[in-house]
């Protein structure tokens, strides 16, 4: 599927607009648990993600079982059609009496649909459900990893703006890594 091609009648350059995408649950049909094996063996998605490959299919539907089920908002970002292509997640932070002032956002897109608007447009659609969703909600937070520039444009071009280097902020495989924090705060427009 290509991205759709439009004339900006502005600047004369031409500019793509992602193709059509919504966010699912996950489910345990064969596309959903292909989709999460393809997208955990490809090192260049594994570089920065915690998760390491899964083993075989047994090892995906415990880690749906165990981690995408019960989580309170794991999505898969799907193509018209339903093809999943990759995941995002929401988790509210809970700031004491009952309040949740801050969810953390994470995804992960397969790479052959890297440099489409995919993974931009599911995370603009993930921060306005996250302010539809917890009322009290102030800001949503994600970070990246300071050696993976693609995501840090990805959360730039979806209005989130940069905040901090967090040194040494995580261990990732065994390596302390530094990470740039992100945010889109309640008073922020949704860019696009």
């Amino acid at each position: 599927m290509e991205a759709e091609q439009n004339p900006n009648t502005t600047t004369g350059q031409t500019q793509t607009r992602p193709p059509p995408i919504n966010l699912r649950p996950f489910n345990f049909s064969d596309s959903d648990i292909d989709a999460l094996i393809s997208l955990a063996a490809d090192d260049r998605i594994n570089r920065f993600l915690r998760r390491g490959p899964f083993s075989d299919r047994d090892d995906v539907v415990r880690f749906l079982h165990t981690h995408v089920l019960p989580h309170p908002w794991y999505r898969a970002i799907c193509l018209s059609g339903g093809l999943p292509v990759g995941s995002i997640a929401l988790r509210p932070e809970n700031s004491g009496h009952g309040r949740t002032r801050t969810v953390s956002l994470g995804y992960r897109v397969a790479v052959e649909y890297w440099g489409r608007g995919i993974a931009t447009e599911a995370v603009r659609m993930a921060a306005a459900v996250a302010f539809e969703e917890w009322v009290d909600l102030d800001r949503v937070e994600a970070i990246a990893d300071v050696e993976n520039p693609a995501s840090q444009r990805v959360l730039e071009k979806a209005g989130f703006v940069r905040e901090a280097v967090l040194r040494r902020y995580l261990v990732l495989k065994g390596e302390v890594r530094d990470m740039v924090m992100y945010s889109f705060v309640s008073s922020d427009r949704v860019a696009r």
